[in-house]
């Protein structure tokens, strides 16, 4: 079958069992990232328990969401953009042709 350059091409995301395949791996990569951040929130709080002594229970729970809240943020950032790009999402964009883009 030969390649229309005037029609995008699907991307991964637009077949249902490639966007299962590629929604599962971000859900796993999530996961992964919020647990080092919960490890980082830990470590974090006990830092700053040694340095500053016992911290209140407002200081400690800012710390953790401060904490697993950054990482899980940057985590989500980046799995996202790796779905996009290892989905051939990202390439799909640039098959549009030239007049219709802005």
């Amino acid at each position: 079958m030969a390649y229309d350059d005037a029609a995008p091409r699907a991307s991964g995301l637009d077949d249902p069992r490639g966007a299962h395949w590629a929604w599962r791996r971000f859900r796993r990569i999530l996961a992964w990232v919020t647990l080092v951040g919960v490890a980082a929130a830990v470590v974090a709080v006990w830092l700053l328990g040694k340095a500053y002594g016992p911290l209140g229970w407002i200081a400690t729970a800012a710390t953790i969401g401060g904490v697993v809240g950054s990482v899980a943020m940057a985590g989500a950032l980046m799995g996202l953009a790796f779905m996009s790009s290892g989905t051939g999402h990202d390439e799909a964009v640039d098959r549009f042709p030239a007049d219709d883009r802005p």
